[in-house]
C-alpha cells in the first residue's frame, strides 16, 4: 500500500494508493474511500486533472478518466465553469450488510445509485429558464406584487394556472377558485382540516398509498379508511362495504405506487359514488403530465368540477424544493380552504410564483416537461430492456405513466425485505412495496418499487445496470432464473 499526499485547493489529502493492480482503479478507489469516510465532504472541490496528476505522478489522462468515472456514478458532479467537486449526495459511512435500506418517508439516502420513488431529477432544473423567467417577472411586476397578497396567490398565476390546466389537463378552471399553496403536503393539510371543521370524521384512501397521507389526516383528528387497489385503480365497491366516508383521496393518473391508471368505468364509478353520498373526491394528480405510451389521460376533475378538488405541484415537474403546488376547489369548499390560507403562512413567495407564472405564459414551461418526458421515457425503455434480457423472472408494471414502477418479485424467491438488503450491499436504494401498505401486507406479493427518475443523467445507465446486475445475481443458478 502506497501513501500519498495531494494538495486539495490548498491543502493536504492522505490518499491510501495502491498503484499496482490499475493505476486508475487505484485512484478510483483511494477517492472513493475518501468520500465515503467524510475526509472529503460535500461540494468539496478537487483539483484539476493535470495538477492532481502532476502531485501523485500519475497521466494526466489516468487522472481525467477516474474523474469521469467518478462522476458517472455519482461521487462527483463537474460543472463547466466550477470545476469537479464532491456531489451533494451524502455517501455512506460504512458498508455493512445490516445497514437499514431506507424508508419511504426519509429524504437522505447513503446509496451510490438512488432508485427511491417521490421525485424527478434534479440534476435537469432547467436553472437557465427560471432566472430568466425571474428576471422578466421582476423588470414587469409592479411593487404590489411584493406586498401581503391574497392568500389565494398572485393573480397572474391563477390565470396561468387556469389556462395551463385547460389545455394541459383538460380541466377548465376559473381562476378564483384556484388556491395556491406551498406543495401538497401543505394543500393536503388545509384540505384535511377544512373536512375536519365541517364535521368529517374520517376519509377513505387508496392501499397501498402514500405513506405521509394518513399521518396528516390524524393529525387532524381524522380516521382513515383504506380501499384496495388492483390493476385498474382504486375499487369504489370496496368501500361500500366498509360503511360511508365524506371524502376520498385519489391518484387517478398514476396510482401512487402500484402505477395503475383508473379505468374510465372506475372513473365514472367514483364520480357516481360522489354523488350519491354528497361526498367530495380530491384528486392528487402529482406526475400527470408524464405518459409515454398514448396523450395523458384528462384529469377526473373535468368529469364533474363540482364534486372533485383538483391538486396539483411542480414537485415532479421542476422540483420539489420550490414548494409550489395548486389547488382547484369546487365552490362549496372555496371558502373553508381559503379561509385557512392566511392563518397557515400568509401566502406563497411572490418571486416564485411570478417565475412559475412567466414560465407558463412564455411556453418554457410546457417544453421542459416535453424535454422531460422524452428523457424519462428513454430512461424506462432502458430499464425495461436490462431487465427483460438480465431478470427476466421479474415482472415490472405500471409503466404507461409517471416517474416509477413497480417489478413484482417471484413469489417463490428471497422476501421482499431480503431483495432490498441484497440491492443495498450494491450501494442501490429501492422501496419495497409492503412499506406502502396501510393494512396487515401478510400474503401480499413482493414487489419494488423503483423510480428511474431519480438517478441524475448522466449517471443513469451505470445505475440501471447495476440495479439489473444485482437483481440478476441474487437469482442467477436458481430454478427461478
Amino acid at each position: 500500500m502506497q501513501f500519498d499526499w495531494a494538495t486539495f485547493a490548498g491543502r493536504d489529502l492522505h490518499l491510501d494508493l495502491d498503484l499496482k493492480p490499475g493505476r486508475r482503479s487505484s485512484l478510483e478507489e483511494a477517492l472513493r474511500e475518501a468520500i465515503r469516510s467524510g475526509r472529503l465532504v460535500a461540494d468539496t472541490r478537487l483539483p484539476s486533472t493535470r495538477f492532481l496528476a502532476a502531485d501523485l505522478g500519475l497521466a494526466r489522462g489516468t487522472v481525467t478518466d477516474a474523474y469521469d468515472q467518478l462522476a458517472a456514478e455519482g461521487w462527483l458532479v463537474a460543472r463547466q465553469g466550477s470545476g469537479t467537486r464532491v456531489a451533494s449526495a451524502p455517501i455512506p459511512t460504512e458498508t455493512s450488510p445490516d445497514r437499514p435500506t431506507a424508508s419511504p418517508p426519509q429524504v437522505e439516502t447513503g446509496r451510490c445509485h438512488d432508485f427511491r420513488p417521490g421525485r424527478g431529477d434534479l440534476s435537469s432544473f432547467p436553472r437557465r429558464e427560471w432566472l430568466a423567467a425571474l428576471r422578466r417577472a421582476l423588470r414587469e411586476a409592479d411593487d404590489a406584487a411584493f406586498d401581503y397578497s391574497d392568500p389565494r396567490g398572485l393573480r397572474v398565476l391563477r390565470d396561468a394556472l387556469s389556462a395551463y390546466l385547460g389545455r394541459a389537463r383538460g380541466l377548465p378552471v376559473d381562476p378564483d377558485l384556484v388556491v395556491v399553496c406551498n406543495g401538497w403536503v401543505q394543500g393536503f393539510g388545509l384540505i384535511a382540516e377544512a373536512l375536519r371543521d365541517s364535521g368529517a370524521s374520517r376519509v377513505a384512501i387508496e392501499d397501498p398509498s402514500m405513506a405521509r397521507n394518513p399521518a396528516t389526516l390524524r393529525r387532524f383528528g381524522l380516521a382513515i379508511v383504506t380501499v384496495p387497489v388492483d390493476r385498474q385503480g382504486a375499487d369504489p365497491e370496496a368501500l361500500e362495504s366498509r360503511g360511508s366516508a365524506p371524502a376520498m383521496l385519489l391518484t387517478p393518473a398514476h396510482q401512487y405506487p402500484t402505477g395503475a391508471t383508473l379505468s374510465s368505468d372506475r372513473r365514472a364509478a367514483w364520480i357516481g359514488w360522489a354523488r350519491d353520498h354528497d361526498s367530495v373526491l380530491i384528486e392528487d394528480d402529482y406526475d400527470g403530465e408524464f405518459r409515454y405510451d398514448r396523450q395523458p389521460v384528462g384529469a377526473l376533475a373535468a368529469l364533474d368540477p363540482g364534486r372533485v378538488i383538483y391538486a396539483g405541484t411542480t414537485s415532479k415537474t421542476l422540483a420539489p424544493g420550490l414548494r409550489l403546488g395548486w389547488l382547484v376547489l369546487p365552490r362549496r369548499w372555496l371558502d373553508p380552504v381559503a379561509d385557512l390560507r392566511p392563518i397557515v403562512d400568509r401566502h406563497t413567495s411572490a418571486l416564485d410564483q411570478l417565475a412559475m407564472a412567466e414560465m407558463i405564459t412564455s411556453g418554457a414551461f410546457d417544453r421542459h416537461v416535453r424535454h422531460a418526458r422524452t428523457r424519462y421515457r428513454r430512461r424506462r425503455d432502458l430499464l425495461l430492456t436490462l431487465l427483460a434480457d438480465q431478470v427476466p423472472v421479474v415482472k415490472p408494471h405500471g409503466i404507461a405513466a409517471g416517474l416509477h414502477t413497480v417489478i413484482d418479485l417471484p413469489v417463490d424467491g428471497p422476501p421482499e425485505d431480503e431483495v432490498i438488503d441484497h440491492l443495498a450491499r450494491s450501494d442501490v436504494a429501492v422501496h419495497g412495496l409492503a412499506s406502502y401498505l396501510h393494512r396487515n401486507g401478510a400474503g401480499t406479493p413482493p414487489a419494488l418499487v423503483v423510480g428511474f427518475a431519480t438517478p441524475p443523467e448522466h449517471a443513469f445507465a451505470i445505475a440501471a445496470r447495476a440495479l439489473a446486475s444485482s437483481l440478476a445475481d441474487l437469482y442467477r443458478g436458481s430454478a427461478l432464473h
